[in-house]
């Protein structure tokens, strides 16, 4: 789940920082100027940005994708403990 927060946050910041970009076609000739003077504050920026978005779809995916997941394990778990199960297999390592 992790790594698809990841995932999600890179081509989340990507597009971000493509459209910067063009957005901002007419500071060209002030590109190393800028970055000199303000390198650290934009990386700062950008690393907590994507800290914050990962965490975001961390915790969306979390609500969306886990829902009621101690309910559905509870079920299964029953439904192994009984002797008329459909995986029996598994009923028998759990005895073991």
């Amino acid at each position: 789940m992790l790594a698809n927060a990841l995932l999600l946050s890179t081509v989340a910041m990507t597009v971000f920082l493509f459209s910067v970009a063009g957005a901002g076609d007419y500071l060209g000739p002030y590109r190393w100027v800028i970055l000199r003077r303000y390198g650290w504050e934009i990386a700062l920026f950008l690393t907590t940005a994507f800290v914050n978005m990962t965490a975001l779809f961390y915790v969306a995916g979390r609500l969306l994708f886990l829902k009621d997941t101690g309910r559905k394990l509870a079920h299964v778990e029953k439904q192994l403990r009984t002797r008329s199960t459909i995986a029996q297999e598994l009923s028998d390592r759990l005895e073991s």
